[in-house]
């Protein structure tokens, strides 16, 4: 009976633990050629096998094919937590410049895309859980390696 129950358990454990909508993230719009959606708004990214989506809580902002693609990019922002600090800094001095050393990460995934004659590109800001496979389903689905934007150098 123990074993009945550790299989089952085996077998059901996976299928809850990866039942979530794999194909679907929450990302916050930081900027682009988007229409009726501002900087800082937060939306989902639907990533399909041929089409990329945006969706507000009302409706779809955007759909792209995937063959349009042209380019996908990715970056960090980085920088320390100073404001955090000086308020830790307040109750607990030891605690605040402890915290002062710390840095946080801010991860932004970029697309480009043109498709006939409509043109247009957006910037997004993904979880530290979820960019990744952001990246690895946009690149997936249309066949372009992704850019580091913080490796490239610009020469004027």
């Amino acid at each position: 009976m123990k074993r009945v129950i550790a299989l089952l358990l085996c077998l059901l454990f996976p299928a809850v633990a990866f039942a979530s909508d794999g194909n679907s993230y929450k990302v916050n719009y930081d900027g682009g050629s988007l229409s009726g959606i501002k900087a800082g708004m937060t939306a989902q990214l639907v990533i399909d096998p041929t089409k990329v989506s945006i969706v507000s809580a009302k409706d779809t902002l955007v759909t792209i094919p995937a063959a349009s693609i042209t380019e996908i990019s990715y970056g960090q922002d980085v920088h320390r937590r100073v404001g955090a600090a000086i308020g830790l800094a307040v109750i607990s001095l030891g605690v605040g410049a402890l915290f002062a050393l710390t840095k946080s990460k801010k991860h932004y995934v970029g697309l480009t895309w043109a498709n006939g004659d409509q043109k247009g590109g957006f910037a997004m800001q993904c979880d530290k859980k979820d960019y990744r496979g952001v990246l690895a389903a946009l690149e997936g689905i249309t066949g372009k390696k992704a850019v580091d934007s913080d490796a490239m150098t610009v020469k004027n």
